[in-house]
């Protein structure tokens, strides 16, 4: 806590100790308000000063508690209890993000009230949501909560960052947006370390330190796009696909963590990369668009497998039954496509 906080600000801050801890020792309160014993029984009494009624029990199980008879604020959030409430609620709610929901409707209520720094901050991480996540990708709210507020702020950041191989290196980033997508926590940000735009994963961040430095983020940041166009390169088969569908249908279908779309002629390319050219390769058959693999050997073999397993599959079955057509090859003009990204 800082040392001029003052005799009321810390009174204050006394009373919602006792309010969250019923039996608060006076030492306990101490170190929570980080001072002494004997300075904490005084802001206790500036406390019953103001007719607050801290009631106190001597003994092993004795301590501070609020009697009967008072009426507290109705909320009081620091930015990051509540940044990690809306962050608890959007892993475990994937409508949170929308207020008709019964769960986004009481997420709406608790931003009306919050502080205006504090509701625009936990506002900008609201937005994209995902499903639940990995509890061993679980964030720290703090650390998040420093990173949203310099992302607001436009403050440069200097960060401890652990590597994929379990190295630490330090960083200096302009962050830009922080992004929850499918239960992961990303920061969307430039390095100024790597002198390149870097997405950082928010669980691996070890410290963040705010800087006093500004910096401008780029104009009409579409944050999920960049972050989801970043997120498909970069590894180690490249992709070129062939898609005989226009450059809306073909954004209907693939979703823009799959890679780049580009207009060409005859229809629309995919570039991208990937670490696994089975799943890739899935990916593409799920669609009813007609495709062809132009580049990645990694990946025509991939589709090559997958086409062999489906074929086998449905020899395996036998002859269709009378009346049926067997496997539709064809775009079906009955079925729906995902939700829009």
């Amino acid at each position: 806590m800082p040392h001029d906080t003052s005799p009321t600000a810390r009174a204050l801050l006394a009373l919602e100790a006792i309010q969250d801890s019923p039996g608060i020792t006076a030492q306990a309160l101490g170190d929570r308000l980080g001072v002494t014993e004997r300075a904490a029984r005084r802001y206790v009494a500036i406390l019953r000063e103001a007719q607050v009624p801290v009631e106190s029990a001597t003994g092993p199980g004795g301590g501070y508690r609020l009697g009967r008879g008072l009426r507290l604020a109705p909320l009081m959030f620091t930015p990051a209890e509540a940044l990690g409430l809306v962050m608890a609620v959007l892993e475990g709610h994937r409508q949170a993000v929308d207020p008709a929901d019964l769960v986004g409707g009481a997420l709406a209520k608790i931003l009306r009230v919050l502080p205006q720094p504090v509701a625009g901050a936990v506002r900008a991480v609201r937005r994209p949501s995902g499903p639940p996540p990995d509890p061993s990708l679980r964030v720290d709210p703090a650390t998040t909560a420093r990173l949203v507020e310099a992302c607001s702020a436009s403050r440069r950041v200097r960060l401890g960052y652990r590597l994929e191989d379990g190295r630490e290196r330090d960083m200096e980033v302009d962050p830009w947006a922080v992004v929850l997508r499918h239960g992961r926590w990303y920061l969307l940000c430039w390095s100024h370390t790597s002198t390149a735009r870097r997405v950082l994963r928010v669980d691996r961040v070890r410290s963040a330190f705010v800087t006093s430095q500004r910096f401008e983020a780029p104009e009409q940041l579409d944050a999920l796009r960049v972050l989801e166009e970043h997120l498909s390169q970069g590894w180690r088969h490249e992709v070129d696909v062939l898609l005989r569908a226009d450059l809306l249908e073909a954004g209907r279908w693939l979703p823009r963590s799959l890679g780049r779309l580009e207009e060409v002629d005859g229809g629309v390319r995919l570039r991208a990369t990937t670490d696994d050219p089975e799943w890739y390769a899935r990916q593409l058959a799920v669609t009813p668009l007609t495709f062809e693999v132009v580049g990645s050997p990694a990946l025509v073999q991939a589709t090559e497998d997958l086409a062999a397993r489906l074929v086998k599959a449905a020899g395996a079955a036998g002859p269709p039954a009378p009346g049926t057509h067997g496997v539709r090859t064809s775009h079906d003009p009955g079925r729906q496509p995902p939700p829009a990204h």
